[in-house]
């Protein structure tokens, strides 16, 4: 089918569906984001009693904290099906015209990345989302007519990293906002042993706490960094994942004591050494370490910022205080 790649379509009452995986299907199972989840839960809830559609929601946040999960287990609650794509693929009217036709009645649709979505894509979205109705221009010029399609009602679950760049219009016909925030380390303890159950992997109490300090208060890390170390404990240990193993492993990682890694060390050591500890710009910072600017604002800037690492003014980016120690660098 021509569209066959901008949609994946999952039905999630299937036990089937998806297997061996470490993403929890229920609310209850999801730990973290308290405020959120306890908000979506009641939302739905209430959209179950009136026998209705869930108001679209829009998930925001820095990448790894858990918005693709959410929208399966809000999916997963509402009883129904969730179809997924992400706002870079869908680049013409008719793969969004696709994508809504093959809706039924309640289902979920998740857009991720939905701020890269073409505007004049958005603006055909906006009836969907408002009436449940689609407008669409057939027909070459001269010879066009318009064409409108009854939508059955569905959800709109939208996730993005930079809600700032989504327009006013959509933004404001999303009925619920939820900001996603960086995890404890609790938090964190919790789903890497949640992760090592699901594994059936042993693993000691003080090293899901490390490998909690070192997951940057990100799930998405943390599990990949469970990986990792599970190789090591595998192939250098008896399968049991403890302290020591731990430690030589994300020190291999070259992943520090609070989380940072290599690119991390460059970002702060190029303002601090070649910029004198700003204020700089994040284009020369950029190119000074080779990485896009998109990357360091969505993914390494948020965690330093929240470490204290990072200030961001109006003249750029100055490391702080607390940077220099953390690299051992006595500030001049």
């Amino acid at each position: 089918m021509e569209n066959e790649s901008v949609i994946k379509t999952y039905n999630l009452l299937d036990d089937n569906t998806i297997d061996n995986t470490i993403r929890p299907e229920s609310i209850e199972e999801y730990v973290g984001q308290t405020d959120v989840k306890e908000n979506i839960k009641v939302f739905v809830e209430a959209a179950k009693m009136r026998n209705e559609p869930l108001d679209h929601v829009l998930l925001y946040g820095p990448p790894g904290l858990g918005k693709t999960t959410l929208a399966f287990i809000i999916a997963n609650e509402l009883g129904t099906h969730i179809k997924t794509a992400s706002g870079p693929s869908i680049e013409k009217t008719g793969d969004l015209a696709a994508i809504l036709s093959s809706l039924e009645p309640g289902d979920v649709l998740f857009i991720d990345e939905i701020h890269r979505m073409p505007r004049y894509i958005e603006e055909i979205l906006y009836p969907a989302m408002e009436d449940f109705s689609l407008d669409i221009i057939v027909g070459s010029e001269g010879n066009s007519r318009n064409i409108k399609i009854d939508l059955p009602p569905f959800t709109l679950v939208g996730a993005t990293t930079r809600a700032g760049d989504l327009s006013s219009p959509l933004r404001d016909r999303f009925g619920i906002t939820s900001k996603l925030q960086f995890y404890t380390i609790e938090e964190l303890r919790d789903i890497i042993k949640r992760t090592a159950r699901v594994l059936d992997i042993e693993i000691e109490d003080d090293a899901a706490v490390e490998l909690a300090k070192r997951s940057r208060g990100t799930p998405r890390i943390a599990n990949r960094l469970f990986k990792r170390v599970r190789d090591f404990a595998q192939v250098k240990g008896n399968g049991i994942i403890n302290i020591a193993i731990t430690e030589e492993a994300l020190n291999r990682l070259k992943v520090d004591s609070i989380g940072l890694d290599n690119t991390d060390h460059d970002l702060l050591l190029a303002i601090i050494n070649k910029f004198n500890g700003g204020p700089v710009g994040v284009e020369a910072i950029a190119s000074s370490i080779g990485e896009e600017v998109t990357t360091i604002e969505d993914v390494y800037e948020p965690y330093l910022l929240q470490m204290g690492l990072l200030k961001r003014t109006s003249r750029g980016r100055i490391a702080t205080d607390k940077a220099y120690e953390v690299l051992g660098i006595n500030k001049k």
